[in-house]
């Protein structure tokens, strides 16, 4: 490996224990000292000393004197906030998500590819107590999630069976589809369908359904998603307020 290599192959390892520090922070919901953080983040004490002194130097995180320890300030929050509020896409997006979630009254997701998985941009989780539960940011296989799906039905089909045929297909629940033949046709009967599903194949006894749409050459998935005994009466319902949805979505955010 040469030097530049090993010089980006640091830097990277670098941004993953600030990330893992702040996710620390977010499971444990109250102040760590530097021994609880270095283990919760599973850094080195003395890796993690040097990121903490440094995100304290740029105010991103407090020390308290008793007990000992240390936990982020609003700093990072007034980042994020005031980068989301420029989101170009997200905001726009919002109302006709909401809409859809009132309607079905089930968790509605936005997700994009990203890499060999989907990454969700936008969660918005129903009402009911027992629901389906995820957060904007989660990433999920493409071959076991409804949004994945959707995402892979909208390639061309050479396209398709290239990745499937290329790609680990591992089994998430007992439901997962991992045959690669199995698998492209569910796929190809569910694009002629106009909508895609999942029955408990990313997580167990959770049914989601989906569709694409294109945006200035972006494609971009939304589901609904919810328990089995509340999806498996309305799922043609459910995709016939989903594909509506998704046309006004293709229509409203084009620029």
């Amino acid at each position: 490996m040469s030097d530049t290599q090993e010089k980006s192959k640091s830097m990277v390892t670098g941004i993953e224990r600030v990330l893992d520090i702040f996710e620390a922070f977010q499971r444990s919901q109250r102040p760590l000292s530097l021994t609880e953080l270095a283990e919760m983040a599973e850094i080195p004490k003395s890796t993690c000393h040097a990121i903490v002194a440094t995100l304290s130097s740029r105010g991103y995180l407090y020390a308290l004197s008793r007990p000992r320890a240390l936990y982020p300030t609003k700093r990072m929050h007034d980042v994020t906030r005031d980068i989301l509020k420029k989101d170009p896409f997200i905001d726009r997006a919002n109302e006709l998500l909401e809409r859809l979630r009132d309607s079905s009254r089930e968790t509605v997701i936005l997700g994009k590819r990203s890499g060999n998985s989907v990454v969700y941009l936008q969660v918005m989780e129903g009402p009911h107590a027992i629901r389906y539960s995820a957060k904007a940011g989660d990433l999920k296989p493409l071959h076991s999630s409804s949004i994945g799906k959707a995402l892979l039905g909208s390639m061309k089909e050479p396209d398709l069976r290239q990745w499937v045929c290329e790609s680990s297909l591992p089994k998430i629940t007992p439901t997962t589809i991992t045959d690669s033949d199995a698998l492209i046709q569910n796929i190809l009967s569910s694009r002629l369908a106009g909508y895609f599903q999942t029955r408990g194949e990313n997580v167990r006894d959770v049914w989601a359904v989906s569709a694409f749409f294109n945006v200035d050459k972006e494609t971009f998935a939304v589901a609904v998603a919810g328990p089995q005994n509340r999806m498996e009466e309305s799922m043609a319902e459910y995709a016939h307020l989903l594909v509506a949805t998704c046309s006004f979505l293709a229509h409203s955010l084009h620029r």
